[in-house]
């Protein structure tokens, strides 16, 4: 996996990588199989850990459905 790429998922917040699963474009680099999507998932799937059920609610209100 490209550095920069590493230091662009570790630097995302909770929300942040909520919103680009949610809303990013079919075909999208960081959802495409293999180890940067393993890396992505992993890395989310511990920073929800951090938060509260309340607080992954609000999240996913705050960034909605889109238009």
């Amino acid at each position: 996996m490209d550095i920069k790429v590493k230091e662009d998922i570790d630097n995302m917040s909770y929300e942040s990588m909520f919103a680009l699963r949610r809303f990013a474009a079919s075909g999208h680099p960081y959802f495409q199989r293999g180890e940067v999507s393993d890396y992505f998932e992993k890395l989310m799937k511990k920073k929800e850990k951090l938060i509260s059920h309340e607080e992954r609610v609000a999240i996913s209100k705050r960034v909605g459905w889109g238009s």
